[in-house]
């Protein structure tokens, strides 16, 4: 994209988003040896907002929200979040930011071993101690009602279909009532009928739980169902950035290439 673009798109953004930023990252740099993974980039996300990071494989999007919750150490830049930053947090401080967070594996990464009533009991009773057995259960239906599978609570991960199994991934991320959701390629490996489903579903969370999402993802459909805000990574750097009529709308073949 050209320059000139580049810079209007941003700008657009910028004037139509004027609230404080839930996160703030300056010039995010990530290398694996020789390999440069972020070379430099930098966003923010802004309360209640959905944005979308949008990239080809390889450009970075998984390692971009790894390095926010720092489940992978940056190596160069600041990330800050609710105004804090986190590169400077360890410990029991670290482990606080995080509870703020959920995030949707690719995978789901559900206990294989236990049945959906354990995986979501899990986080609850690692962290919320002090809720009684009364209040896990109406927690635990609280959120499989929110994600529309009330019956499955016996069920094993094993019994459960692609897109069952992601669902119940994203109920147990939004158990504890995170602030911020970081969704890593949520619709992945799905048929579209499914695939269109999680997307409402993350639209829905969004509204009842007010929450601030960061999702990855190549796929355009869920980009055009969800997306407040775009930004585009290309070789490791922030390569666009705006709404999504503003992508649709450019004439850059980088761009173009993902709106046909």
């Amino acid at each position: 994209m050209k320059n000139s673009e580049l810079t209007s798109l941003a700008n657009i953004s910028e004037e139509k988003v004027s609230s404080e930023p839930m996160i703030e990252i300056n010039h995010l740099k990530k290398r694996f040896g020789k390999l440069e993974v972020l070379k430099d980039v930098s966003l923010k996300l802004f309360n209640g907002e959905n944005l979308i990071v949008l990239g080809k494989s390889g450009s970075g999007k998984s390692v971009l929200i790894k390095c926010i919750v720092r489940l992978l150490n940056p190596d160069g830049g600041t990330i800050k979040m609710f105004g804090k930053n986190a590169g400077n947090l360890k410990g029991k401080n670290l482990n606080e930011l995080r509870k703020k967070i959920g995030f949707l594996f690719q995978s789901g990464a559900l206990y294989d071993s236990m049945a959906v009533k354990q995986n979501l009991e899990f986080p609850l009773r690692r962290i919320k101690r002090n809720l009684n057995e009364q209040e896990i259960t109406d927690k635990v239906n609280e959120v499989l009602e929110n994600v529309g599978l009330a019956d499955v609570l016996d069920k094993m991960p094993s019994e459960l279909s692609g897109g069952m199994r992601k669902r119940i991934s994203l109920a147990r991320s939004i158990i504890l009532d995170p602030k911020i959701m970081l969704y890593d390629e949520p619709t992945t490996g799905l048929d579209p009928v499914t695939s269109d489903e999680i997307s409402n579903l993350i639209n829905s969370i969004q509204e009842k739980y007010k929450t601030s999402s960061i999702i990855i993802t190549h796929d355009i459909t869920c980009v055009r169902l969800t997306a407040d805000r775009i930004i585009m990574l290309h070789e490791g750097r922030v390569y666009a950035e705006g709404k999504l009529s503003e992508f649709e709308e450019s004439k850059d073949p980088l761009v173009m290439s993902f709106f046909k």
